[in-house]
């Protein structure tokens, strides 16, 4: 019986990630046979996009792997029959990632694409047009699964679940990542690591780690190893005491938390010398398109892993292949809680491990959480409910509520002086805030 041919969309194919997505399905192709890649981008990110496809398809030529790479700006022309599609956009490009950052900054709060202000606005440009996107997967291609990268991803995912009808998963590499971390420190496979993780998007704590069926947790808590740091995230460290306390295994964003004030310092030093994450960003993707543009080039470029994200293909890939094959096999995704935290509300978007089928995906139940992870989580999510809802309404009190929430945001007239400045320079992506 000859196995279905897929045809993926990737929405944002000018990204400079694509070509470990690229790489990602040549591997498995044997496996997945796919027939064909759409790489879909705005006008603005035209000249990205012909670089991309070009590069694309001198990596599948010398794979020789019989996929056909096809490159537009038609996005519905991308969508229609798509069994997967893939969502990594950036409203506004990396000049507004620059903005978001500089005005946080500026104000005395931490600037970052994921959280806080920079978070915030960052939602508030992509859920209307992710919602858009939905729209038209409904109408061409309804039995289709929406696989989100598009950060933040959480919240993204969240405005997908409660305002479309969409089959949606929300990925993030920072679980795989954990995986890779551990098994390397016990030297063993992926798959003898086994990871309770609880929280939401970016905001995730692990409570029992286990090789080979025996709990590790403590020698992480007591300072035998360390814990995985992503390389776009400054580290410090962490107090033994405040890991023992915490019973938990933070993730590298809790910096952002945890360790304000170092973090807004170094912020700041970057920020006086126009090196913020976002500058740093904006160069590395200039070399990698100068990369990128080599007519011998028919790989992914090490470089490519300066640009952080590792590892995001092999999770989109494990997702793609776990769905279409039917495994049944656990992954830690962004999914509808439905009870699985029992401190959320039913209809948020938890990042926790779940069981994957062809037909659906669902949140294994995790245990009882402390107050001090509950705590942060809630307040967290409280945020991030009432940003989904400013992005679908333009209603700005709900937004200023948002903000002023934000653990990161220290006050009503800082979140309203923050919000106002963010606004003036996006008047173009917001519109339901101009009526």
């Amino acid at each position: 019986m000859e196995m279905e041919s897929l045809k993926i969309a990737v929405i944002g194919g000018g990204s400079s990630y694509t070509p470990e997505l690229i790489e990602g399905i040549i591997n498995v192709q044997d496996i997945l046979n796919v027939s064909e890649i759409w790489l879909v981008d705005i006008p603005e990110g035209q000249e990205k996009l012909s670089v991309i496809e070009n590069l694309s398809k001198r990596m599948v030529e010398k794979a020789k792997c019989p996929v056909k790479i096809i490159a537009t700006l038609d996005r519905r022309d991308a969508i229609k029959g798509a069994k997967f599609i893939v969502t990594q956009i950036r409203v506004g490009q990396l000049k507004m990632r620059r903005n978001d950052e500089y005005i946080s900054i500026k104000n005395g709060v931490i600037g970052q694409e994921t959280t806080g202000s920079g978070g915030f606005m960052k939602a508030l440009r992509t859920i209307p047009v992710m919602l858009d996107i939905c729209r038209d997967i409904k109408e061409l291609a309804p039995d289709a699964w929406l696989l989100n990268f598009t950060n933040p991803a959480g919240i993204i995912t969240e405005a997908v679940l409660k305002h479309s009808d969409v089959k949606v998963v929300g990925l993030c590499n920072n679980p795989i990542n954990f995986y890779k971390k551990f098994a390397r420190t016990y030297n063993v496979d992926m798959k003898d690591v086994s990871i309770n993780f609880t929280g939401i998007n970016h905001l995730i704590w692990i409570t029992d780690l286990y090789v080979k069926g025996r709990s590790k947790i403590e020698d992480i808590l007591k300072g035998k190893s360390d814990s995985y740091e992503a390389k776009n995230i400054p580290s410090f460290g962490w107090e033994s005491e405040f890991l023992q306390s915490l019973r938990a295994i933070p993730c590298g964003y809790h910096k952002y938390y945890y360790q304000t004030n170092q973090v807004l310092k170094e912020q700041l030093k970057q920020y006086r010398g126009n090196e913020t994450r976002a500058d740093q960003v904006q160069k590395v993707e200039k070399e990698l398109f100068e990369i990128y543009k080599n007519p011998n080039l028919n790989e992914k470029p090490e470089a490519l892993e300066q640009r952080g994200g590792a590892y995001y293909s092999e999770a989109a890939i494990n997702i793609i292949k776990s769905i279409h094959l039917d495994t049944k096999e656990i992954h830690t995704l962004n999914v509808r809680n439905n009870g699985a935290i029992s401190c959320l509300p039913n209809d948020v978007s938890i990042e926790v491990n779940c069981v994957v089928e062809s037909h659906q995906i669902t949140p294994l139940q995790v245990k009882e959480t402390a107050p001090q992870i509950r705590g942060l989580m809630q307040v967290v999510k409280a945020y991030e409910e009432l940003t989904v809802e400013a992005a679908v309404t333009g209603n700005r009190g709900t937004a200023l509520q948002a903000l002023t929430l934000h653990p990161l945001i220290p006050s009503f007239d800082r979140a309203k002086k923050i919000f106002d400045e963010m606004l003036e320079v996006n008047e173009q992506y917001l519109p339901l805030f101009n009526c």
